[in-house]
């Protein structure tokens, strides 16, 4: 940074470039959506193959995200975000060249685990650049409303490179975003990273969840091809809660886990997990049906899906950082439960799809409604998530008005530093 730059203004600027990179993962979420039509109809995939273009994305994401918080902590968090953005912009490039199926399909995988790099060293940037309270709210707050801004620029833009250039002008579109990133990022960045005796990777435990995850969807894909109740089927789903069950065990018992669970100790900490859990793979699941019913079923252009998508991302980008504003005033907590109401709510709307279903009387109102809820809950979960949470992963407890370690830290049957036992804790 030039000198005579003032810590405010470089705070600005660090949010400008962690809000770009979370821009780049939601971006590439809404902008693939709008072209899997396109999509289907150059690559010669089928209904059923065409999901793994979302789901190789999301899983690769999913399964590597711990793993890659847990190497941003070790290794430092900005040498791993730079990583991120270098594998994201690489298979992003790469994948707009994809002459098969298969080769668009592993493109995206890469592309997820360079998103599992860039989503969880973004957020761990925030809090060690943000201290927690107003300041930290206001951040993730816009950081939420910038994915939501990224998803409406992403429907739009899906609809505009699909209709002109090709769909493979989707993934093009990452690189020079990536690359601005890249250069920005050393300028902005100070390295940062726990100090632990504990260096060593539960690579096993990585691989292990997104095995786990992968044969999961897999078997729910494949489900009514081969039948529910079918020997396939059912060893599938028993080889995926095996491998995961496998995982949570490793966890509890390893010195290095990828997460510590004495994290769900904390009830706002579990709740707040399970719904980042649930609320982006409903939404997911919503814009990829969304996405096949107005273009398969009413008809509509490329064009006409990204605009169609555009009252939905306006909703939740107005009440995501209206909802940051609110929680210092009303609390975290009711905000979220208001925000997952509602979303229940708007997606019973959409039971009244149907084939000779209109815009205005089938999809806006539920659009709306959903908007309104997933704006609410997106603004909200991460900060009950990481409320109490500090720097190294460990939770804070109050005791005497003061913070103390997270009493899974301490030694078992020795007292702690400040003579407090593991039965007090």
């Amino acid at each position: 940074m030039a000198v005579g730059v003032t810590d405010k203004r470089r705070e600005a600027f660090i949010l400008v470039l962690l809000c770009l990179a979370q821009i780049m993962v939601v971006l590439d979420f809404s902008i693939v959506n709008i072209a899997l039509p396109s999509v289907q109809k150059d690559l010669g995939l089928s209904t059923q193959n065409l999901q793994w273009i979302v789901s190789a994305y999301s899983l690769t994401f999913g399964g590597f995200l711990m793993l890659g918080g847990r190497m941003g902590d070790l290794y430092g968090r900005r040498k791993l975000f730079m990583i991120g953005l270098f594998l994201f912009s690489l298979a992003s490039f790469a994948g707009g060249l994809a002459i098969s199926g298969v080769w668009l399909i592993v493109s995206r995988a890469v592309q997820g685990l360079g998103a599992a790099l860039i989503a969880p060293t973004s957020l761990s940037l925030i809090t060690t650049n943000f201290a927690e309270g107003p300041e930290r709210n206001k951040a993730f707050g816009l950081m939420g409303a910038m994915a939501s801004l990224g998803f409406a620029i992403g429907a739009i833009l899906g609809g505009l490179l699909t209709a002109g250039p090709g769909w493979r002008w989707v993934m093009f579109v990452n690189v020079p975003l990536g690359l601005i990133a890249l250069i920005l990022g050393p300028l902005l960045l100070a390295e940062s990273r726990v100090h632990s005796e504990q260096r060593r990777l539960d690579v096993l435990g990585a691989v292990l969840v997104t095995a786990g995850l992968v044969i999961l969807v897999y078997a729910l894909a494949r489900g009514n091809d081969l039948g529910w109740t079918s020997l396939s089927t059912l060893g599938l789903l028993l080889a995926a809660v095996i491998l995961l069950v496998t995982f949570v065990l490793l966890e509890a018992h390893s010195s290095s886990p990828l997460i510590r669970l004495s994290l769900f100790r904390l009830p706002t900490v579990t709740g707040a997990n399970l719904v980042n859990f649930i609320a982006p793979g409903v939404f997911g699941a919503l814009v990829f049906i969304l996405t096949l019913y107005m273009q398969k079923v009413l008809g509509y252009s490329a064009i006409q899906t990204g605009l169609a998508f555009l009252p939905l991302a306006c909703v939740i980008l107005i009440f995501s950082n209206a909802s940051s504003r609110l929680i210092t005033r009303v609390g975290a907590k009711p905000l979220l439960l208001i925000g997952l109401i509602l979303t229940i709510i708007g997606l019973l709307l959409f039971l009244g799809l149907s084939a000779t279903g209109s815009y205005v009387g089938t999809l806006l109102p539920g659009m709306l409604v959903v908007g309104l809820g997933m704006g609410i809950a997106f603004a909200t979960v991460v900060i009950v998530a990481t409320t109490g949470v500090s720097d190294d992963g460990s939770l804070q407890y109050h005791h005497a008005g003061r913070l103390r370690p997270d009493p899974g830290d301490c030694h078992r049957h020795s007292r702690c530093a400040d003579g407090w036992t593991d039965a007090k804790w």
